[in-house]
């Protein structure tokens, strides 16, 4: 790779990086502003437009989308005719979890074992920093070859939705030729991935009651009916005795025919315990990017410590449900809060409510801009050809470009690999994959304008 002059370039520009990606992820930019300030999120907000206008970008603005968030876009004029490419990533990030869990503080950028480790660092405001890198070696080796437009958006990881309404108000603010997401991830370090289809999600809060108020345990249980129980015995109907995921209505039996995810690699990525079997039937790639999976992500109920004797008259819960592609998530959110409420026992009441959705996605992968990929992971990855995954997650926006510029090419790429941990403690990026993406970034530029 090395005799390549924009993959010297962007090796020459790796300390730079390091250094403004330790800037970006001090900014504590959760966009849950119960949780962290807003004022972290408009730090690195502005933090990303300063970024883009030293590079050059017109028209940079902070966008207040209709969640209360900010995005940020720029402009970057090309060569006249020039194809026009949207770059993609976002600059907010999951909350640390459990601080005391990290190694190293989440929110300062620490080397260690030849990663960097911090809140964000591969998801996504690695991504951001991928894609200056790109421009950059562009820039020190003849010029950038297209129209660049720069969207960093600020609440992907809370699912409200905010970029999606703002650009369905404004339809030619992203519209472009082709559209590359920096917020997908390679199948593993060192091999080259486009990420072809993503799972939709939708996400419920179920509450169970079933009494005015709590009783003795003593005095009244066996009789009384108890909503914790009644809320346990609907959400293990969610699931069949092998852990398939098994909601009325919802075909759980779709098939994968690419890449494929060996067993044993997947339980090492997963750092699944020794003796634990997984869930689910079917190939380890069917169960995890084409088939539905739902998630119990939180209870309210008492804790256990300090917890009293008694029947509980209310319990909540907050269910994810994945959707994959070729199913609607509209549809699939009916399905389950039906579920729901047809499994809940013994004449509880019960309330669904929603509290976000996005669809499922499948990319065209017969398209040009693929081949100009393909060249150039090849070339940033020597010895390597580019690979097509799947990937459980859910990135909303996705289907909203796809409906709202038919015609343009969307591409899926990014440093949350599995080693990454990212939405976990000791999140992490491989600087290695940045250096190698950016270069291939880069050269996917140059590629697709010649195409």
């Amino acid at each position: 790779m090395s005799s390549n002059p924009v993959a010297e370039t962007v090796a020459s520009l790796m300390p730079r990086a390091r250094a403004e990606l330790t800037e970006l992820v001090a900014f504590k930019s959760v966009a849950d502003f119960d949780q962290f300030p807003k004022s972290e999120s408009e730090a690195a907000a502005r933090w990303v437009a300063d970024a883009l206008t030293a590079e050059g970008f017109q028209d940079v603005a902070l966008l207040d989308t209709p969640d209360g968030t900010q995005s940020v876009y720029g402009y970057l004029p090309g060569p006249e005719g020039a194809k026009t490419v949207l770059l993609y990533a976002h600059y907010d990030v999951q909350p640390p979890l459990d601080e005391a869990g990290w190694t190293t503080p989440p929110f300062e950028l620490t080397e260690r074992d030849g990663r960097w480790y911090g809140r964000g660092a591969a998801d996504c405001k690695g991504g951001v920093i991928m894609h200056l890198l790109a421009l950059r070696a562009l820039k020190a080796n003849g010029g950038v070859p297209v129209h660049v437009k720069f969207i960093a958006e600020g609440s992907e990881e809370q699912s409200t939705g905010g970029l999606e309404r703002y650009a369905e108000a404004h339809p030619a603010l992203l519209e472009a030729d082709t559209i590359v997401i920096g917020d997908a991830g390679n199948f593993r370090v060192g091999l080259p991935t486009v990420t072809t289809t993503l799972r939709g999600m939708t996400m419920l809060r179920v509450q169970v009651d079933t009494l005015a108020g709590n009783l003795h345990s003593g005095q009244f249980g066996g009789a009384a009916p108890d909503a914790l129980a009644a809320l346990i015995r609907v959400l293990d109907s969610l699931r069949g005795k092998d852990g398939t995921t098994t909601i009325d209505g919802l075909t759980p039996d779709a098939s994968w025919d690419g890449l494929q995810y060996d067993e044993e690699q997947f339980r090492a990525d997963a750092k699944v315990l020794d003796g634990v079997e997984l869930i689910g039937d079917g190939t380890v790639a069917d169960r995890i990017w084409a088939r539905p999976a739902v998630t119990v992500l939180g209870i309210d109920c008492p804790p256990v410590v300090g917890a009293t004797p008694s029947v509980q008259a209310s319990a909540r819960a907050l269910v994810s449900l994945r959707v994959p592609p070729g199913i609607d998530a509209a549809e699939a959110t009916k399905l389950l809060q039906a579920h729901l409420e047809t499994h809940t026992p013994w004449g509880a009441r019960v309330r669904t409510e929603q509290i976000g959705q996005g669809q499922p996605f499948r990319a065209d992968t017969a398209s040009p801009a693929y081949a100009a990929m393909a060249d150039a992971m090849t070339v940033a990855y020597p010895g390597q050809e580019m690979q097509y995954a799947g990937q459980g997650g859910s990135i909303p926006l996705c289907n909203t470009l796809a409906a709202l510029y038919p015609h343009a090419e969307i591409l899926l790429i990014g440093l949350s690999e599995p080693e990454a941990q990212i939405h976990a403690v000791n999140e992490s990026v491989s600087p290695q994959e940045l250096e190698r993406l950016s270069v291939a970034e880069a050269l996917f530029l140059r590629n697709y304008a010649a195409s």
